[in-house]
């Protein structure tokens, strides 16, 4: 399978994802770059809106870094026990907390490699709250969303995140790998669905070379 590896049609592609979603952005509730680092933690095979009613819980008790690395485990995961993994994902925010004030001075580090030092933190998590904390870009934030649109798309052929992430990096400029995660996941939401993409309405459809798959569609001419 030959895949669809040229600028030009990247270039295509985020145009028209820009004009579609023009306020694609997080949608992760947070007041302070430790809580945007909980929730997105929090988040991981986790839906969003579960996320957004776990963290008020979470954020009305805890309100420092301080606080999380001094809190009771237990009392955290009491806080989240609505969402998947709670047990381990509190283990994270705690031990991140208590590492950021041992190691890094009390302030959420701005490096890919000090971030994903932290307990449950991998590249995913790092670049987005390097880009919404800091407007840092040095990657794209791959989630299942991302992952699934790009494979359709023939941006990447491969399963792995990491490697999924260094296609895009190739075909995108570095300026674009924050907000591309972001309009990603709202066409994956929106019309890129996992089960039966709406291909029949979908703005990419003379252009993306997954919509002949599909049995329902007829690729227009």
């Amino acid at each position: 399978m030959r895949l669809k590896k040229d600028k030009d049609y990247a270039n295509i592609v985020w145009k028209r994802l820009k004009k579609h979603y023009p306020k694609a952005k997080i949608v992760l509730n947070y007041a302070s770059d430790f809580e945007l680092l909980a929730a997105v933690i929090l988040s991981a095979q986790t839906k969003d809106d579960q996320v957004n009613k776990a963290t008020k819980n979470l954020f009305a008790r805890y309100k420092t870094i301080k606080d999380y690395a001094e809190a009771d485990l237990e009392e955290i995961q009491q806080a989240i026990n609505s969402i998947g993994f709670y047990k381990n994902k509190a283990k994270f925010i705690k031990g991140s907390a208590q590492k950021i004030l041992q190691e890094f001075g009390g302030s959420l580090p701005r490096t890919m490699e000090e971030l994903t030092s932290l307990p449950g933190v991998a590249r995913k998590t790092a670049n987005i709250v390097l880009g919404n904390a800091y407007g840092i870009r040095v990657g794209v934030a791959v989630d299942t969303h991302v992952k699934r649109v790009s494979g359709r798309l023939r941006f990447s052929a491969h399963s792995q995140p990491e490697k999924i992430e260094k296609d895009l990096m190739e075909l995108f400029e570095q300026k674009n790998w924050f907000q591309l995660t972001y309009l990603l996941i709202e066409h994956g939401r929106k019309i890129c669905i996992a089960r039966k993409p709406k291909c029949e309405e979908c703005f990419l459809n003379d252009v993306c070379p997954s919509a002949f798959k599909f049995p329902h569609f007829k690729h227009r001419k």
